[in-house]
């Protein structure tokens, strides 16, 4: 695994790579709110084995990227910043085909990203992710002062060692959500929501039924108008919010490898 430093749009942005001397694709991944690439160490073991070389970027404000920690003012600048991922990629890796897989934020950013980069995608995964209702930014910024309301570790997987480590981890932001970034949440929602769908750009759309952090029937408004009509969708009984990081995660990941296979191999 080898460490990059970009120029981002507001600060040095760290990016991940896991590289493949023998790589039929690129990967790159896109985190979530408050947490980092890092987190996606057996993503990128599955990816690289299936034949990925994988790139994940740490967003402003992030893991070891610069910035206030978790302060986005406009997710268009993180938009940005992992399209310039994409093209440290894509410099590595001239001839092959990139995918994107967002996952909670990262899908709300990937889908974003597909929406203005999208011809140059052959395919967009998202986990969980933030698109279509989500009720929490605006509840939030009912308040006068932001409520310290920190994410459960009990709410992201049913296998407990993932909360344990979630919370122990020194890169995973733990406090309260921040003002400018609940209300470019609801700006890049709305965003979203009016850029039009993603044509026939391949769509696998993964989701946890009992996920209580972004739930399941909020996502499928957004989802469904983001989708050009070429949409696979695995809704996972009992899954919380991290499918990937789930007790039945052997069986995400090899819906993931399924979906590539089938389209890589048009």
């Amino acid at each position: 695994m080898a460490e990059h430093v970009l120029a981002g749009t507001r600060g040095a942005i760290a990016a991940r790579e896991w590289s493949n001397g023998a790589a039929r694709y690129v990967a790159l991944v896109v985190h979530g709110y408050g947490e980092h690439a890092g987190r996606y160490e057996e993503l990128a073991g599955v990816l690289t084995g299936h034949g990925a070389a994988v790139f994940a970027p740490d967003h402003m404000g992030h893991g070891r990227s610069a910035g206030e920690r978790v302060r986005i003012e406009d997710f268009e600048d993180v938009v940005t910043d992992v399209h310039a991922v994409a093209e440290l990629a894509r410099a590595a890796h001239p001839a092959l085909p990139l995918v994107m897989i967002g996952h909670s934020t990262g899908g709300l950013i990937a889908a974003r990203y597909a929406q203005r980069y999208g011809h140059a995608l052959a395919a967009l995964v998202l986990s969980g992710p933030v698109i279509g209702v989500w009720e929490l930014p605006g509840r939030l910024l009912a308040y006068d002062e932001i409520p310290d309301v920190p994410v459960s570790p009990a709410a992201l997987s049913r296998d407990p060692a993932v909360g344990t480590a979630y919370a122990a981890d020194p890169l995973v932001w733990h406090g309260p959500m921040k003002r400018p970034t609940l209300e470019a949440f609801v700006r890049t929602l709305e965003t979203v929501a009016r850029g039009g769908n993603v044509g026939p750009l391949p769509l696998l759309w993964l989701h946890g039924d009992d996920d209580r952090l972004v739930p399941l029937p909020g996502s499928r408004v957004g989802v469904e108008r983001l989708s050009g009509g070429v949409l696979t969708e695995r809704r996972y009984a009992g899954a919380r919010h991290e499918v990937f990081n789930e007790t039945n995660r052997a069986e995400v990941f090899a819906d993931v490898t399924h979906f590539l296979d089938r389209v890589l191999s048009r």
